[in-house]
């Protein structure tokens, strides 16, 4: 156990100086004359060849990016070239926001997919194509629709959630859990449609399997073969897709913090990508890329327990 997690964090720094030096190098030579787009386009030449040497943009691409990824290594991701915080903090600010929208999300993703994947399966039928229809619904919506079609019943009309802004819970607990519901919801339902036919498909393709029929002559109820056989087989990849959904949560709350007002790590990824602010964003490829490595490392143990079939190498 320990071994695999080693090589699989082992694995994920390798991964994370990869996306890093990627990201750097689109970065740098897809932003044209950076020390003009931050000092006006009005500006003199001589302003500006005083910002690229402040910055250091007149060095190597090599040495830019050697420096910057020492600095990352001992916990200094820079400061922003705009307003010059720390990119540490103004992220860890922003992560709580971010965070608190993905995991509400994907919990409720988890026991939402499990509910209706069971459901469809054993009652198949009309129930089984209802809970599709609604399956294909909700994936082929896009989640802004969505988004806006939440705030105008739940908020505008019927003022049970805050339409815009956050409430840190430290603030209140009624106040944040009534700013992040509606943010929760929209990032969820595309991932329920997706998870809960995973589940529905590897439950029934497990209760056709021959140890269900072996299960069943020994005598063991329909519920225990399902719950305790049939369920944890289907949990696996079930569990994988939940961990592809989790990344990409992280992307889409980009455009639902943008609809909620909401202050997390999407809507200044738009801030600073549009500014040109190359700190702050090398800063959230990073947290982004950390926390996708933590997220299928935590993944693979939970299958490992899950299913002891499943072995760790």
């Amino acid at each position: 156990m320990l071994t695999f997690i080693m090589r699989r964090v082992a694995a994920g720094a390798i991964l994370l100086v990869v996306i890093t030096v990627i990201a750097f190098s689109l970065l740098y030579l897809g932003s044209g004359n950076i020390a003009r787009t931050i000092v006006g386009q009005n500006a003199t030449q001589e302003v500006v060849d005083r910002k690229a040497a402040e910055l250091g943009l007149d060095r190597p691409l090599f040495v830019q990016f050697w420096d910057w990824l020492t600095s990352a290594v001992s916990g200094d991701l820079g400061r922003s070239w705009f307003n010059g915080q720390l990119v540490a903090v103004q992220l860890s600010s922003r992560l709580a926001v971010t965070l608190s929208l993905v995991i509400g999300a994907i919990l409720l993703t988890a026991i939402f997919s499990v509910i209706l994947g069971i459901f469809a399966a054993r009652r198949g039928g009309a129930v089984d194509g209802t809970v599709q229809f609604l399956s294909i619904l909700g994936f082929a919506i896009p989640g802004f629709l969505i988004a806006l079609f939440l705030v105008l019943i739940f908020a505008v009309n019927l003022h049970w959630f805050k339409a815009t802004g956050y409430v840190p819970l430290a603030t209140s607990f009624t106040g944040w859990l009534s700013s992040v519901t509606l943010p929760i919801v929209a990032l969820a339902i595309g991932g329920i449609a997706t998870i809960s036919q995973q589940v529905r498909g590897s439950i029934v393709d497990g209760l056709s399997r021959d140890y269900v029929r072996t299960l069943r002559s020994r005598g063991l109820s329909s519920n225990r073969v399902l719950y305790k056989h049939v369920l944890r087989n289907a949990g696996g990849p079930a569990l994988a897709l939940l961990a592809v959904q989790f990344i990409g949560m992280i992307g889409g709350a980009v455009i639902v913090e943008q609809i909620f007002a909401l202050p997390g790590i999407g809507s200044l990824t738009v801030q600073a990508t549009s500014a040109g602010d190359i700190p702050m964003v090398m800063g959230i490829v990073v947290v982004t890329a950390i926390i996708a490595v933590v997220v299928n490392l935590l993944i693979d143990l939970a299958q490992a327990a899950l299913n002891p079939k499943v072995r760790l190498s």
